[in-house]
């Protein structure tokens, strides 16, 4: 199975480690960092070699891309679209580029196109668009919820819930610093490499093979990843 995202670090962040835990899916990422869907909307116009091509993480080109090349280049199951999170809960930030940006990928690939749910920011974040969300995740999140669920069901797409997952694993202690655990993101809002990046790999993984990954069903593992195991098991 073939995956196409075009994203941004949060896509990076939610693909990085989705090879590993799921050896049968091939997944790709063009990455632009902070990229907005008014951004891709103006790049499928514009046709700029501006997307680093990412496996695994990491730029696996010496050269950037363009969307065209990037939606051309294998033979795509499924490719992926997402608002940039600081937006991701603002519905008028969707239109027209979202329209744009779908009648574009359809005249590139034959591929079904799904929206990949971003997560919302962690207490204390400094993020300069927290203050969208009156600096609180719990209203950021409720945002995120009830916009990606109008959007999506308006262009008929189904919707990876990373976000979800995430929101899910903070109401346990082991993940919520406020009760003392462990933040899942590593700077407020990009994903940690171990815990945050394991979760949104495996919200992938059952949304694409409707599968918990193995990794998690393993004996012996933290505390951290069984919260992620017994999670996803409810996506």
């Amino acid at each position: 199975m073939k995956i196409l995202a075009i994203g941004n670090s949060f896509s990076q962040d939610a693909t990085a480690l989705l090879e590993f835990l799921s050896p049968q899916l091939l997944v790709r990422n063009l990455y632009i960092p902070g990229c907005s869907l008014l951004l891709h909307s103006e790049l499928s116009h514009t046709e700029k070699a501006e997307y680093e091509y990412q496996e695994g993480g990491a730029n696996s080109l010496p050269r950037k891309v363009t969307l065209k090349e990037g939606l051309e280049g294998e033979k795509w199951d499924f490719v992926t679209v997402q608002q940039v999170s600081g937006l991701s809960g603002e519905e008028s930030s969707y239109y027209p580029y979202l329209t744009t940006l779908l009648h574009y990928i359809h005249a590139h690939s034959d591929a079904e196109i799904v929206f990949h749910q971003t997560w919302a920011y962690d207490v204390g974040c400094e993020h300069r668009d927290f203050v969208r969300y009156e600096h609180s995740r719990e209203v950021m999140w409720q945002k995120i919820e009830k916009t990606i669920s109008k959007v999506s069901a308006k262009e008929d797409l189904s919707v990876i819930r990373s976000g979800e997952l995430i929101e899910r694993l903070r109401r346990h202690a082991f993940f919520d610093p406020l009760r003392g655990g462990l933040s899942l993101c590593r700077d407020g809002y990009h994903l940690s490499y171990n815990y945050g990046r394991c979760a949104a790999a495996a919200a992938w993984t059952k949304f694409f093979t409707g599968e918990t990954p193995a990794f998690l069903l393993r004996n012996n593992l933290s505390e951290g990843y069984r919260l992620i195991a017994d999670e996803v098991k409810l996506l």
